[in-house]
């Protein structure tokens, strides 16, 4: 299968080029940390502020690799019902996950913002950015939070996904952008680019310091 991008930043460029959602008074929200690198070309592309949105996985306690939900930094939380069943996940093991990784999420929100406050996006044009959907729980988490804070519009823009997935998110915004829906199976995002290694919380801060301005 072909590489289609060299690496996230192509990959932000892209979705910026053909990005044809709400504009006016938005913001593009990245997910850390590959659609940070995403969000930040995409964000100059359509003249919006760039922040990050710190959701995460909730891991399997077997297979870290896979997660069952995803939590939000407001400790909301999407769980796939299926799996939990399917593993017998008692109530006790998932607020115990839970509370583990929203811990990691402050972490790493006052890494990335220090002491500025979370954006208020009461009326604002969210645009929800990540390198690559999988099994889309993480942004599923990211469209629930910026609803309840009370957008006007969401709308995630990704490089590639995963078909199923691509039909699920869609469903949940106001507009949808995905370069690549993919029909194979198994499906993972890295062989969609030639670069695609682990960011650093260092790499994260530079392209936000940069998109304020603050470099």
């Amino acid at each position: 299968m072909p590489q289609l991008f060299l690496n996230r930043e192509e990959a932000g460029r892209k979705l910026g080029e053909s990005y044809r959602g709400p504009t006016r008074n938005a913001i593009v929200m990245g997910i850390p940390r590959g659609g940070i690198p995403v969000g930040y070309f995409l964000a100059k592309r359509v003249n919006a502020i760039l922040d990050a949105i710190v959701v995460r996985k909730l891991p399997l306690p077997e297979s870290p690799e896979t997660g069952f939900g995803a939590i939000a930094p407001d400790g909301s939380i999407v769980i796939n019902e299926d799996i939990v069943r399917s593993l017998y996940l008692s109530e006790n093991s998932i607020a115990r996950i839970a509370a583990s990784v929203l811990e990691e999420i402050h972490r790493r929100e006052k890494a990335y913002r220090d002491d500025r406050p979370f954006p208020d996006l009461e009326g604002m044009n969210v645009i929800l950015s990540d390198d690559g959907l999988a099994t889309g729980y993480t942004m599923i988490a990211a469209i629930k939070m910026a609803r309840d804070k009370g957008a006007e519009t969401v709308s995630a823009a990704v490089p590639v996904s995963p078909r199923d997935t691509a039909i699920r998110i869609k469903g949940l915004v106001d507009y949808f952008l995905c370069l690549h829906v993919s029909n194979r199976y198994p499906f993972a995002v890295a062989t969609f680019y030639q670069d695609f290694h682990d960011m650093s919380d260092e790499e994260v801060i530079d392209y936000l310091k940069a998109a304020s301005g603050k470099h």
